[in-house]
């Protein structure tokens, strides 16, 4: 039997390399985890902005993003480490990913004036299906499944990595049984990103694993096209266009798409959430088709294909010009007991330098 004698109290550090990116809640860092003995590993370590750390429901989503993808131990979702806190400043530390999102590929092939192979396109919609499968059925210790909806399925939150895999990212408002949602509160609070929303998010209804799969119906519609499906931005136009305008033939647009890889999008996109698949049915559909083909997409081919995409960047500097400083963690060394001028404060002290 365990007890309170068997816990081990880290009081850990980190040195932030650079800022990767600042949203409205939160700003992402490049950082690496030290410890003792030279130890340092590179992970990416979000931070909650102070004036949402001070909001109690804000900080609860942040606290349940964490708690939530701890044990979403997946090989198509980002890892996360740690949830932490420093006299009042949230952070999380997860798996760093060195590749481009799908948004800067997306962007990429626009500059390029050249479309996404639908092999490409294919299997990358396919393991993100594989992702939300997974984290749409998962169980808590309980054995009881906690329904998680991710709610913001979109290609700034899926990830390649150089060596050709793909990463869903960032479950911040994700939805689950045992989580608080904000919008059961204020019905008219939009979470997530609108041009991606199914049209009973869009509108406030309740949601499940369904409406992912809508979401990455509009994900796969533009990998195919380089165009967004919806592209309104006034909410009450955007709404009409969710949720009841004839959508535009793809195969039209883009004559080169397969007839089956034209159902399987049409199908992710019925209005109606009932007459769509399963994450798990649509990205079997996508693999079937995949394999099918004279060339399998693959790791190794999207890696390739990042390499030639991407000539300037492909290997990326680990070194960095812009440092950051994260000073409250050595504050958190004293708290917690440590002399700041042992092995581990002189090494920040020299960091401050």
């Amino acid at each position: 039997m365990h007890s309170d004698d068997h816990i081990l109290e880290y009081a850990g550090a980190f040195r932030l390399v650079r800022k990767i990116a600042q949203g409205g809640m939160a700003t992402v860092y490049e950082a690496e985890q030290l410890g003792p003995a030279g130890f340092a590993k590179r992970v990416a370590l979000k931070v909650i902005h102070p004036h949402y750390a001070k909001e109690k429901t804000w900080l609860q989503l942040f606290i349940d993003e964490a708690k939530l993808s701890a044990n979403l131990v997946h090989g198509n979702i980002v890892q996360i480490y740690h949830l932490g806190e420093v006299e009042g400043q949230f952070y999380i530390t997860m798996e760093y990913i060195k590749g481009p999102t799908l948004r800067s590929m997306i962007e990429r092939h626009r500059e390029l004036d050249r479309l996404i192979p639908t092999t490409i396109a294919a299997y990358i919609v396919s393991r993100v299906c594989r992702a939300l499968d997974f984290a749409h059925n998962f169980a808590g210790p309980d054995g009881h499944r906690l329904d998680i909806v991710h709610r913001d399925v979109s290609p700034n939150n899926i990830m390649a990595t150089w060596d050709g895999h793909i990463k869903l990212a960032d479950f911040g408002i994700a939805k689950a049984t045992t989580s608080v949602d904000p919008m059961d509160k204020s019905p008219m609070l939009m979470m997530g990103k609108k041009h991606y929303m199914s049209p009973e998010q869009i509108l406030a209804l309740e949601v499940d694993g369904r409406s992912d799969v809508f979401a990455m119906g509009v994900v796969l519609y533009e990998l195919l096209t380089l165009e967004p499906l919806f592209f309104e931005d006034a909410t009450e136009l955007l709404i009409d266009e969710v949720t009841w305008r004839p959508l535009p033939n793809i195969r039209e647009k883009v004559p080169s798409v397969p007839k089956a890889i034209d159902e399987v999008l049409m199908a992710s996109l019925d209005r109606d959430p009932a007459h769509r698949p399963s994450a798990a049915t649509m990205g079997k559909a996508l693999d079937r088709w995949c394999e099918a083909q004279s060339v399998v997409a693959t790791p190794d081919r999207l890696q390739e294909h990042l390499a030639a995409l991407f000539p300037s960047t492909y290997q990326p500097s680990t070194a960095s010009g812009e440092v950051t400083r994260f000073s409250n963690f050595q504050h958190g060394l004293r708290r917690n007991g440590h002399d700041p001028r042992g092995w581990l404060g002189r090494l920040l002290h020299r960091m401050r330098a």
